[in-house]
């Protein structure tokens, strides 16, 4: 199973991106996915988390301006990420709760960086 995330870039404050996470590999059922982020000289911290049902959960920081959604045929996880503050700057990385067979197990991908400018 891999986690393939895209979308991020350079964009001025006040701007708008949006990020996508494709799972692919044996996947019998997933779960819960979200985003992640980690700032420079920071921990990860999460961002929002979407289950299965649709039922969305987002860090206070983000409330308002962030939008997470998904596409269950495709496997898929968008950010919408607008409104965007240099504080937003972070490599984002997407994570996925994953059933295989009778397995579940916590994916993430790589990452995909953001970086707001002033």
């Amino acid at each position: 199973v891999q986690l393939q995330a895209s979308g991020g870039g350079l964009v001025q404050a006040g701007g708008s991106l949006r990020l996508s996470c494709a799972a692919s590999g044996s996947i019998f059922r997933i779960n819960a996915m979200g985003w992640y982020r980690q700032a420079p000289g920071k921990q990860r911290e999460l961002v929002a988390t979407i289950t299965s049902g649709g039922y969305t959960i987002y860090a206070s920081s983000v409330k308002g301006r962030f939008t997470i959604s998904r596409d269950n045929a495709k496997n898929t996880v968008y950010l919408q990420m607008n409104s965007l503050k240099p504080e937003d700057t972070a490599v984002y990385y997407c994570a996925a709760e994953i059933r295989e067979s009778l397995i579940t197990t916590n994916y993430w991908g790589k990452g995909t960086l953001v970086t707001v400018s002033s």
